[in-house]
């Protein structure tokens, strides 16, 4: 009799992989984070690093973020408004994630390329 090896996530609802994904998921928030490892970010930096992005989906990814724990958003009183956007110290454990996700990325789209050349 075989045995069955378990399953990396018992159950949905407790996944730890999910839970990553849920928060970090998505066509925009990696793309953002990414960004933030470099430091400090203007909402409009956002929109010249990302110009498909429409100012609302920018808004609602930001502030997930930031209601995630994971983004900072920090308003400056002046006229005109300034708000810069930055990692918060539980953000920064992410970045070795993102820069993994980058890695593997660019592995990927290698192995694509090269494989269209071949056909």
């Amino acid at each position: 009799m075989t045995s069955r090896p378990s399953p990396i996530c018992e159950s949905k609802e407790a996944c730890p992989v999910e839970y990553t994904l849920d928060v970090i998921g998505g066509k925009w928030k990696g793309i953002l984070l990414y960004h933030l490892i470099e430091g400090k970010k203007r909402f409009n930096e956002f929109r010249r690093i990302c110009p498909s992005i429409t100012q609302r989906m920018l808004t609602l990814q930001l502030r997930e973020l930031e209601k995630d724990g994971l983004v900072h958003r920090e308003v400056y009183q002046q006229v005109p408004p300034k708000v810069e956007y930055s990692l918060t110290s539980f953000g920064r454990t992410i970045i070795p994630i993102i820069l993994m996700m980058k890695q593997w990325g660019e592995t990927y789209k290698g192995t694509k390329q090269a494989a269209g050349d071949e056909q």
